[in-house]
């Protein structure tokens, strides 16, 4: 069987369609459901298996998996509770490194851009120790991942027991079907498509900083099917270990996002630019872009989607359809 936390998440429910698609029916998926809709996420797939996570360490005892992928996480940048993010997001995985060094079981997890911080130390995933510690990240669920990567380098650095194979990706801005159920931390496309769609205007950020343009704010922006590639490209070369930036390699801005969901529907730009909050405005990122160099030199060649044809995608095959679950 293949695990996935987090699986009727975002990115998870993904994994989980692909493995599907692939033909593998035999998956479990640990997650909490909730009352927010994400049953939908799953509501067109066949599994194994559904665990609540607090079941989790007592369901794996006695198991054998072929391997545990691991995207379940509080991903929330605007969590305060401190205890309970990292034992959701330090504590839990270190025990799934545990049983999958002590159970010969590849592990790929789930990292994130938000461990660098305000990229003044650049976007490079270098796992060295010396280069994860020099990184900053400027908020709890940011340092909570950065910690866990840390642990990892430590033990690889010092030679330590690691399952036979394991993954970190650091995921840039991803955004695809089946992330309507994180509210504020959805991407400003899926928040705004339907006052986009109605053509009522659309608001983006004005630009606080000198010499960048309102709505030029920019992230590597990169669709999902792009991510849950590179993951099922991991699983099919269990050689491949490290910590890994998954982006496009190109930042691009929030206005330009919005201008190709606007094409996609054939309608006329809308948009007004409104100030930044201050609570946010003195750490609000302007730039981010993976390096994607160390993914391509350890042989990954799938390509990542143009930014308007991957809107385009979503768009016409999610957001502006009935369903709009994958």
């Amino acid at each position: 069987m293949l695990l996935v936390t987090g699986g009727a998440g975002f990115i998870g429910s993904n994994v989980v369609a692909a493995l599907n698609e692939a033909g593998r029916t035999d998956v479990v998926v640990c997650d909490v459901l909730g009352e927010a809709g994400k049953w939908r996420n799953l509501a067109k797939r066949q599994l194994a298996d559904i665990v609540p996570p607090k079941e989790l360490l007592d369901w794996l005892k006695g198991r054998r998996l072929d391997a545990v992928i691991h995207m379940g996480a509080i991903s929330e940048t605007t969590a305060t509770d401190g205890d309970l993010v990292i034992e959701t997001n330090f504590r839990l995985p270190m025990r799934l490194l545990d049983w999958c060094s002590a159970n010969p079981t590849p592990f790929i997890y789930a990292s994130s851009a938000a461990t660098y911080g305000d990229g003044t130390q650049g976007f490079a995933d270098d796992r060295s120790s010396s280069a994860l510690k020099a990184l900053r990240p400027m908020n709890l669920y940011g340092w909570s991942k950065h910690l866990f990567d840390l642990a990892v380098s430590e033990r690889a650095s010092r030679g330590e027991k690691l399952p036979p194979q394991w993954a970190g990706l650091k995921f840039f801005n991803v955004f695809g079907p089946n992330e309507y159920h994180k509210g504020t931390m959805m991407s400003v496309l899926a928040r705004r498509f339907d006052e986009l769609r109605a053509g009522r205007v659309v608001e983006l950020f004005k630009s606080h900083r000198e010499g960048i343009a309102d709505g030029d704010q920019r992230r590597d922006f990169i669709y999902v099917d792009d991510a849950v590639r590179v993951v099922m490209w991991l699983l099919a070369t269990p050689s491949i270990s490290g910590i890994f930036n998954v982006g496009t390699g190109k930042a691009r801005s929030f206005k330009d996002l919005m201008l190709a969901a606007y094409a996609a529907l054939g309608m006329p730009a809308n948009l007004r630019y409104v100030d930044m909050p201050l609570s946010i405005r003195d750490s609000y990122q302007y730039f981010t872009q993976s390096d994607v160099a160390r993914l391509q030199r350890a042989g990954y060649n799938g390509g990542f989607t143009v930014l308007e044809d991957a809107v385009g995608l979503y768009v016409k095959g999610y957001l502006d359809r009935a369903d709009r679950y994958r």
